[in-house]
């Protein structure tokens, strides 16, 4: 399997070179992305192909089920990065529907380290409970769940110390939370975008 990856990726780069020439050269002097892109692990939903993008377009931090955690020292380092060193203005968190990372915080079963990781889903599931089983088709809760997480994690990032320092110094940084549909490849904006007009003294206002 392994040879098969290094033959598709000659494959690949010659096909580049072909229909590109200077295409490697100019991707290997620098980078400039427009977009910071906090995603999802799953294989079905990667950043720069979902959202029509080349390669040096969109700067990625992906992990399952696209939780933005307070303390992951990863997410920080590369949000930081993203901001102060690449000049990123366009934030974005997407989830997708069909997530599985949020799927198995809803059961009741072991899922090992993944069970600390998606605390923070069950959590809403919890906060939502009233809301959530309103939704009569299990999928769609799920989905709808899906979209809660995002929007709880555009607040989460807005509410970093990296972001509320970029906003200090005038940076026209907006995050926004976007969610993907694996069923028609379209991705839905949620309309929970926060931008330096949205944060007040005590926090995030509407």
């Amino acid at each position: 399997m392994l040879d098969d990856l290094l033959k598709r990726n000659i494959n690949w780069s010659s096909t580049i070179h072909a229909n590109q020439p200077g295409y490697f050269k100019r991707l290997s002097t620098h980078q400039s992305p427009e977009f910071f892109w906090i995603g999802c692990s799953d294989s079905r939903v990667p950043a720069n192909v979902v959202a029509g993008l080349d390669p040096g377009e969109v700067f990625v931090h992906r992990n399952v089920a696209n939780v933005v955690h307070s303390t992951d020292m990863n997410f920080l380092s590369a949000l930081e990065f993203a901001v102060d060193a690449l000049n990123i203005r366009e934030v974005i968190v997407c989830g997708h529907y069909g997530c599985g990372g949020v799927k198995a915080a809803c059961e009741d079963m072991p899922h090992g380290l993944a069970d600390h990781w998606l605390e923070p889903i069950r959590r809403l599931a919890v906060t939502y409970e009233v809301a959530l089983n309103q939704i009569r088709r299990p999928q769609m809760r799920l989905e709808r769940l899906a979209e809660l997480n995002v929007i709880d994690g555009v607040g989460r990032v807005a509410s970093t110390p990296i972001l509320k320092r970029a906003w200090r110094q005038s940076k026209d940084v907006s995050v926004h939370g976007l969610i993907y549909g694996l069923k028609d490849g379209l991705l839905r904006d949620l309309d929970c975008t926060v931008r330096a007009e949205h944060i007040s003294n005590n926090g995030i206002t509407a």
